[in-house]
């Protein structure tokens, strides 16, 4: 709607997993590279945990863009509050091994028919990866067993696979209780916020990837931006979208502190009925 105004090829605050929108940030290069060695040393388990909004999901995703395949089959796990049974199935499907809603198995016959897929993968010279996302909400002791005894798969001394749990700080606590799961995590890392510079870096990226010609937010709306959201990338998405939108509206020049203060108070303001 207003991408003609602001001479904008695509709107720059969407959430999308393009290459080009991707800002390399210390703190996610520093997740991508300790997540990337976790799977391409073969590691059995990584954890990489953050408050919400920071790109977590978007670093799996970049992972799975750059890995070869030689890292196949990759198995991106989004809704992870399922029973054990179903999540046993929906992984054996998802890596080729026949699921036991398909053939009638139990549970254990499905863990047998996952072991052997994945042994048919290591002699093919390929790595599976698993990727749970949202791991903090795992909380049925029987789904997050099945998870740990995934890493009891060995060929030739090695794990074929490697689960990357990938959710929420509270994920951090949540393994200290496990002892027998969280020994197994070979790698781990916790996503910080992004700073003043590192914000002020994302907002322009991202305008830029989108053909802004010229800068559009001023340097206080910028500062101003960083206060409020504390430097989480979802929050600056949503409040540069909608400053783009009221000032396409308004007709303004460019965007300063105000308007993003008023976008904001209008975020988070209740209407009273």
């Amino acid at each position: 709607m207003y991408e003609a105004y602001w001479q904008l090829q695509r709107k720059p605050f969407d959430s999308t997993s393009d290459a080009e929108f991707y800002y390399p940030a210390e703190p996610h290069q520093a997740a991508m590279l300790k997540m990337r060695y976790a799977v391409e040393s073969r590691r059995a388990a990584a954890v990489l945990a953050g408050p919400p909004g920071l790109g977590k999901t978007l670093i799996v995703q970049h992972i799975r863009q750059y890995l070869d395949e030689r890292f196949q089959p990759f198995v991106h796990l989004v809704f992870p509050q399922m029973p054990a049974v179903q999540l046993l199935a929906y992984l054996a499907s998802e890596i080729g091994a026949a699921t036991g809603h398909e053939t009638g198995q139990g549970a254990s016959e499905t863990v047998r028919a996952i072991e052997e897929r994945l042994r048919e993968n290591r002699s093919a010279a390929r790595h599976a990866v698993v990727a749970v996302d949202e791991a903090h909400l795992l909380q049925d002791p029987e789904t997050i067993e099945m998870l740990r005894l995934l890493l009891n798969f060995s060929v030739d001394g090695q794990s074929p696979l490697t689960l990357l749990l990938v959710g929420q700080t509270s994920l951090l606590p949540m393994l200290e209780r496990r002892p027998d799961l969280e020994q197994r995590i070979d790698v781990k890392c916790l996503l910080r916020l992004l700073n003043l510079e590192e914000t002020v870096s994302y907002v322009n990226h991202r305008l830029a990837a989108a053909g802004a010609p010229r800068a559009i937010f001023e340097d206080d709306a910028l500062e101003a931006l960083f206060h409020l959201t504390h430097g989480t990338p979802r929050q600056i998405n949503r409040l540069c979208d909608l400053a783009l939108l009221i000032g396409f509206a308004e007709e303004l020049p460019a965007i300063n502190a105000a308007q993003i203060e008023a976008v904001s108070e209008e975020l988070i303001t209740v209407t009273p009925e």
